[in-house]
């Protein structure tokens, strides 16, 4: 259970408050996220007397939710901290479920107005006055309005595909959760980062035969240092195939065939892992207008305040750094709210 300061412990108040403010109400600040970024942009903006609120198409920290159920984070737990409330865990790194309780408890703590479950159709007006246009789970259409957005959705919603025929069939996931309906089953591996890596050696250890498919030579340099060369050993002894310089060029029902440097392999196969990464919605940004430039499709905006070449709408987290999703994390883009509601202030001079 985190730790509050004195006098602040959080009370029992829901996260959407049961004294909603009326559909008209005109917001200081809505926030389309509700992950950690999303959160800290609400809480700064709140600190510094702004209204906010925060609409998110899932639950709170919707992405974490979805990431495996036994994963522990790459950082420790301060750096995980938003709103000056500590995060005390007693693991060197803290777990995924110890981040969702921290996180939904400071949600409380600062009784932040968030609308779960609501997607974003469309966004219309200009700055100072911007409507947002939102369908729940049952297709029912509501609408906020604010006078400026800050826009916090993440990368992890949007897999990338392999574009390979049988990529659509049920067995194939771009999502890895939990390793226990695997067990004895044949489960091809795609991807040589992090994530492949983690999911190889859970299902590995936890009964199924695991083949690992990499289109480089090797594992990739960054997987951290603890995971590393624990899949190179687990490769090394024949406890885990893998194949690199290849890659997978089709997908049926009972196999999947691979393009190897000695040819055309043909595998046994119960269940795929596409672990090839994630991307940011360019859609949902270019449909609001916010330009992208260079091949990393880099989001204009302002290092300083994070506001878009659209007057109003503001990034925050790992949308910032466009599709170099690896340069931007939790440990980082949490500050952004902070700069979010500096550049508001500022404004209101």
């Amino acid at each position: 259970m985190p730790h509050f300061p004195p006098d602040s412990v959080p009370d029992a108040t829901p996260l959407t408050t049961p004294d909603k403010p009326a559909p008209e109400t005109l917001f200081d600040l809505l926030v389309i996220g509700a992950g950690p970024t999303g959160l800290a942009c609400a809480i700064e903006a709140q600190r510094a007397g702004l209204r906010a609120v925060i609409v998110d198409k899932g639950c709170v920290c919707n992405s974490l939710f979805h990431y495996p159920s036994h994963m522990t984070f790459f950082t420790t737990s301060e750096l995980l901290e938003i709103g000056d409330i500590p995060f005390p865990s007693p693991n060197a790194k803290p777990a995924r479920n110890e981040a969702l309780e921290y996180y939904r408890h400071v949600a409380a703590h600062y009784k932040l107005d968030i609308r779960q479950y609501q997607r974003v159709g469309r966004v219309a007006g200009a700055d100072g006055n911007f409507s947002v246009h939102l369908a729940d789970r049952f297709g029912r259409a509501s609408t906020l309005r604010a006078r400026k957005l800050a826009i916090a959705t993440g990368y992890y919603d949007l897999p990338n595909y392999l574009d390979i025929p049988g990529e659509d069939l049920p067995k194939v996931h771009h999502y890895y959760n939990d390793p226990h309906p695997y067990f004895g089953t044949d489960v091809l591996i795609i991807g040589g980062k992090n994530s492949a890596a983690i999911a190889a050696l859970e299902l590995w250890r936890h009964g199924a035969r695991v083949t690992l498919v990499h289109r480089e030579a090797e594992i990739h340099r960054h997987v951290k240092y603890w995971i590393k060369p624990d899949i190179e050993n687990r490769i090394k002894n024949g406890e885990v195939r893998a194949y690199f310089n290849s890659s997978v060029t089709e997908i049926a029902p009972d196999t999947a065939t691979l393009e190897t440097p000695a040819g055309r392999v043909v595998l046994p196969n119960d269940f795929v892992f596409a672990m090839i990464g994630y991307r940011p919605d360019f859609d949902f940004l270019e449909s609001m207008g916010v330009r992208m430039e260079g091949p990393d499709r880099l989001p204009v905006c302002d290092p300083e305040t994070l506001e878009s070449n659209v007057p109003g709408i503001y990034l925050a987290g790992v949308i910032v750094a466009g599709a170099r999703t690896n340069e931007i994390f939790i440990e980082n883009g949490r500050f952004h709210g902070r700069q979010i509601a500096q550049a508001l202030i500022a404004k209101q001079k």
